[in-house]
């Protein structure tokens, strides 16, 4: 029999992963908005976030929380971070004992730094849970191009079922166990991928950004083994594979609001005007909390911060980053 599921959210990603779902087994989107849920159901459009992009016809869609996980098999939680908590908390009492619930959420909550599925086990505890990240970006998965991602969890049986359910046409899905090391890549080259906007935004060359990116990956790196990550998996898909899609795509959220800062504009006005979350914004703050709780110096992400909520320019920024005096390639700066 065939597991159904449930994918909490109707963003361009929670959207493009239900229909990946749809293709193997019965599955429903929650959504918050009635009118929206009514155009997907009638219209098979995601107009909000995937415009001319058809779902399939068997997608099921709801906005009643309860109704979408009180029959599922597996819950998948394409939630931002800073609402993912209240989602859990409001769907628990629905919820089928043991199932596993999946984040797609590549943040960290505020105040208490935990990683998404840190929260799940607070919340559901006795759950599996595992995320489902990579180098993902929802439009050209669902305009039928070639992809890779990965299911980390903590039983390994749980994660060839869920590799299932997900993998689907040109969307290879690998499996991993180190689940610390792939929420950590998934949150962290966010910001760096807003270091990597800003050189965008103020012009600078590509061997700049190149620096960067690479710089930041070793950053990146040294935060999520000190957190108990493996090395070769910030190295993988979940790492550097995330990084350099959302550090040079145009359609990355993060590199778009460093573009900005970079040009000029406030953070506040170039948030408000966009529709998705750019998790950066909020993860730079959780990271300079890890970084003095670790002990690990992390200059990219400093400066993000900067100019992200202390008022420093994108300029004064990579000024910074060029002050830092270089030692070994093995340490920071």
């Amino acid at each position: 029999m065939k597991l159904k599921v449930a994918v909490l959210g109707g963003g361009s990603w929670g959207t493009t992963v239900a229909t990946l779902a749809s293709h193997n087994s019965p599955t429903t989107l929650w959504v918050r908005d009635e009118a929206l849920a009514e155009t997907m159901r009638t219209e098979h459009e995601n107009p909000n976030y995937l415009p001319g992009i058809k779902l399939p016809e068997d997608l099921g869609v709801t906005t009643q929380l309860g109704h979408a996980v009180k029959t599922a098999d597996v819950i998948v939680m394409a939630i931002p971070s800073h609402g993912f908590r209240s989602v859990l908390e409001e769907l628990k009492g629905d919820v089928p004992p043991s199932i596993p619930v999946i984040s797609l959420s590549k943040g960290l909550e505020e105040k208490s730094l935990l990683r998404m599925t840190e929260i799940i086990r607070q919340v559901l505890p006795g759950h599996p849970f595992g995320a489902l990240t990579g180098p993902n970006l929802a439009g050209e998965i669902m305009g039928g191009q070639a992809a890779a991602s990965v299911i980390a969890m903590n039983n390994a049986n749980h994660a060839k079922t869920i590799q299932s359910l997900f993998a689907s046409g040109l969307y290879r899905v690998y499996t991993n166990s180190d689940v610390i090391g792939c929420e950590i890549g998934g949150a962290l080259k966010n910001v760096i991928a807003i270091a990597a906007g800003m050189g965008d935004g103020v012009g600078v060359g590509d061997n700049t950004k190149a620096a960067v990116i690479t710089r930041g990956l070793s950053e990146l790196t040294r935060l999520g083994v000190a957190m108990g990550a493996e090395p070769q998996t910030l190295a993988g898909l979940a790492g550097m594979g995330d990084l350099v899609a959302t550090c040079t795509s145009r359609q990355s959220r993060n590199r778009h609001v460093g573009e900005q800062l970079g040009r000029g504009r406030p953070i506040a006005d170039i948030v408000s005007e966009m529709r998705m979350v750019a998790e950066g914004v909020k993860t730079c703050g959780v990271v300079m909390e890890l970084s003095k709780k670790y002990n690990v110096a992390m200059p990219i992400a400093r400066e993000v911060h900067g100019a992200v909520h202390e008022g420093r320019t994108a300029l004064q920024a990579y000024r910074g980053l060029v002050r830092t005096k270089a030692g070994s390639e093995d340490e920071p700066g």
